[in-house]
């Protein structure tokens, strides 16, 4: 994340919610790394489970003090849409 990230925070959140474009959301944690933050645990899962590839750019846009919403654009720029129906249960984030 941006250096700058932390200035929309007393306390950096050790949990965030990330919403994508049907509105499925997904827990990852975050870990505070040489001052910067960084997605933790669940990351990687929810990398792979929406098939994002080197080349892809992601954005990411604070909804509320908690939850993300991630764009995925594939290295065309092209907007991806990705279903819900493979998440890990375990990082699944219940609404």
């Amino acid at each position: 994340m941006p250096l700058d990230f932390t200035k929309h925070f007393v306390a950096v959140p050790t949990e965030f919610k990330l919403r994508n474009n049907t509105d499925c959301s997904w827990k990852v944690t975050v870990k505070l790394m040489n001052d910067r933050v960084t997605l933790d645990q669940g990351w990687t899962t929810y990398a792979a489970v929406h098939q994002i590839k080197i080349g892809y750019m992601v954005t990411f846009k604070l909804l509320t003090l908690d939850t993300l919403k991630v764009i995925i654009f594939d290295d065309d720029g092209i907007e991806v849409v990705n279903k819900c129906g493979k998440h890990d249960e375990a990082f699944a984030a219940k609404e």
